[in-house]
């Protein structure tokens, strides 16, 4: 039962970016928060593009979560608009949560971050993560030395993973939020469309199946989401490769791969949808699409001059 949400004077509502390193656990964390999968998880790095908003509840508060990409030195187009779609989510949130891999502790990528965070002038929060995996006495030293390169206003210890420190991180933030009313219905867990969620459901699956040999060049695209009378819905998506070798891999030997893809997705989606769905995947070459205006737009990013 949600505590005071049925009177609008006593409500807050805020936003909380989730910034840190590649494969920090965001995706992980901002879906153990929501309660389903509002971001895609995979252990290829940099597999969040966009910023993904997820939604919770917490008594009388609505915190809109803001899942960024990880941050890490650009090399390409695509990383250069992925970082600036990061640090754009951190400064326009409410407040700003660090997620720090307590295994890894602090590296070149984290200290780069926290060179940055020192100039934002927001709520700074520092949550370590995977706590489950390292002895209390090294959080504890890591939680310190992390607070001694910049004042954190909290410092919270999590396992996105086993849900462990979730519960008081989430009471937390929601009385950092600012009174104001909710921005979203009490039931709505993420604002990306459903054909956007569709197409990262299937772009997961890819890096499931193929991260080892799949380039990290790929891209889903949700052409077609149309409701039939059954009340199902066809869904027809084209997952776009920079090479007719990466094709090939996509599709497997007799079609065995995208035929695994497709059925690991069909089940996400269902349960996303809360429908019957028919997916229908076809595999295109597009060489360079990681240097086309419209494929940025598509994923919700600006698209990089020079």
């Amino acid at each position: 039962m949600i505590e005071n949400a049925g009177d609008p004077g006593s409500r807050r509502c805020g936003f909380v970016a989730l910034i840190g390193a590649p494969n920090a656990g965001k995706s992980t964390l901002l879906n153990a928060l929501v309660g389903a999968k509002v971001s895609i998880v995979s252990r290829k790095v940099q597999t969040t593009r966009s910023l993904v908003r997820g939604i919770a509840i917490a008594g009388n508060a609505q915190i809109i979560f803001v899942d960024t990409p990880g941050i890490f030195a650009p090399k390409r187009r695509l990383d250069r608009a992925m970082v600036t779609s990061a640090w754009g989510g951190a400064g326009d949130a409410d407040a700003v949560a660090l997620l720090v891999d307590a295994r890894k502790g602090i590296d070149s990528e984290v200290d780069a971050i926290i060179a940055r965070l020192k100039d934002l002038s927001l709520k700074r929060i520092l949550v370590l993560n995977k706590i489950d995996l390292i002895e209390r006495s090294k959080l504890l030293a890591l939680a310190s030395l992390l607070n001694a390169k910049v004042p954190f206003a909290e410092t919270f210890m999590v396992s996105a993973l086993t849900g462990d420190g979730l519960a008081r991180f989430k009471d937390q933030l929601a009385a950092l939020m600012p009174p104001g009313p909710w921005l979203y219905p009490e039931d709505q867990l993420s604002d990306a469309p459903l054909r956007a969620l569709a197409a990262e459901i299937t772009r997961e699956k890819i890096f499931e199946r193929l991260h080892d040999e799949l380039p990290y060049q790929s891209t889903v695209e949700t052409e077609l989401w149309k409701e039939m009378p059954d009340g199902s819905a066809r869904v027809e998506q084209t997952i776009y490769v920079t090479r007719e070798g990466h094709k090939k891999i996509v599709i497997g030997e007799g079609g065995r791969t995208i035929k695994a893809i497709g059925s690991a997705a069909r089940k996400e989606l269902i349960e996303a949808a809360e429908q019957k769905i028919h997916l229908f995947l076809f595999v295109k070459v597009r060489e360079n699409w990681a240097d086309d205006p419209a494929r940025y737009r598509e994923m919700g990013l600006e698209f990089p001059k020079g």
